[in-house]
């Protein structure tokens, strides 16, 4: 593979690897940001527990999902891209944080390239 590809390839692997992971652990301490802010509060009333158990449990599936891109990089890369449209869309939806629902779209969009990269026949294993 192109040393550039393979660069970018590096790159987004292990942005989309490391930065779900850093999301997904501050689900559980709230460092970064007040997650539960970004919950409706239609779906938090829809919701059998609190909210913040709801983002502990988002926050397990992006820690899983990074794990992923990083071991399995086609597959998590593809699971990473669909869960940023998911939150895009939720977000569009109930049309709160519009400027964060933008921002996932286009993240969604790098980690689809990757998944994309990783397809390559010329790909080292695991991808």
């Amino acid at each position: 593979m192109n040393s550039n590809v393979q660069l970018v390839k590096n790159i987004l692997k292990y942005t989309f690897g490391l930065v779900p992971i850093v999301a997904g652990l501050d689900k559980f301490t709230n460092i970064l940001t007040d997650w539960p802010q970004y919950i409706s509060e239609g779906f938090a009333g829809m919701l059998p527990f609190e909210p913040t158990i709801f983002m502990m449990i988002v926050g397990i599936i992006e820690i899983i999902a990074g794990v992923l891109v990083l071991t399995k990089t086609k597959i998590g890369a593809y699971v990473v891209s669909a869960w940023l449209i998911a939150i895009a869309l939720t977000l569009i939806f109930s049309w709160t944080y519009v400027d964060v629902a933008v921002r996932d779209l286009v993240m969604a969009i790098g980690a689809f390239s990757l998944a994309k990269l990783s397809e390559n026949n010329y790909s080292k294993a695991n991808n």
